[in-house]
């Protein structure tokens, strides 16, 4: 039977990069459910969609397709048959990607497509509500978190690398936004599974 860890948690925890060192030591497949709900917000975006409009954000699901593909170990977002991973870790993708994720119709949209993933294989899955949603089942839960001063600087660090502008005043209140709208959303909102582990990654 495939054995599935579930990583919840705030945007800037650690999640990615302890789920990708746990897959990897387990050879388990790592699924970073946050690069799904990016992909689905920077489509919104190109299309121009506004992603403050529920029923305009549910109808552009319409004809949408999402999936995952893995290349030298790598996850890679597929929309449409397009790679967009490269283009969904900006700061107003992110926003997006919080914003949709809000949205019911987006949330039962890509929740077959995590279960299927960790029906045919183990895996390590990490997102906002792997634990308490997407795998109410999973054989580990952690929730892991840290301050919001320590995750802003850690994802200044990341912008900085790859060679975008910011400063930690601007990523402290984006994270602090997001983290009030993954917490109080109606659909699945961040919390930790009563069975999770509590890890403070500050």
């Amino acid at each position: 039977m495939p054995f599935a860890i579930a990583i919840d948690g705030p945007s800037g925890a650690g999640k990615s990069t302890l789920a990708r060192i746990i897959a990897k030591n387990l050879q388990f497949v790592y699924v970073d459910t946050g690069a799904l709900y990016r992909a689905i917000g920077h489509s919104m975006l190109s299309r121009h969609i506004d992603i403050e409009d529920d029923a305009k954000v549910a109808a552009g699901l319409d004809g949408l397709t999402v999936s995952i593909a893995y290349v030298d170990d790598e996850q890679r977002v597929i929309v449409n048959g397009v790679d967009v991973s490269d283009n969904i870790r900006t700061p107003q993708v992110s926003m997006a990607a919080s914003r949709v994720s809000a949205v019911p119709e987006v949330r039962r949209f890509l929740m077959n497509t995590q279960r299927d993933i960790a029906k045919s294989q183990s895996v390590v899955m990490d997102g906002r509500d792997i634990g308490t949603t997407i795998l109410p089942d999973a054989d580990l839960k952690i929730y892991l978190t840290a301050t919001p001063e320590a995750r802003a600087q850690r994802r200044l660090l990341d912008l900085q690398a790859k060679g975008i502008a910011s400063t930690f005043e601007a990523v402290l209140e984006d994270m602090r936004q997001r983290d009030y709208n993954d917490s109080h959303r109606a659909a699945a909102p961040l919390k930790q599974a009563e069975d999770a582990i509590f890890i403070d990654n500050s």
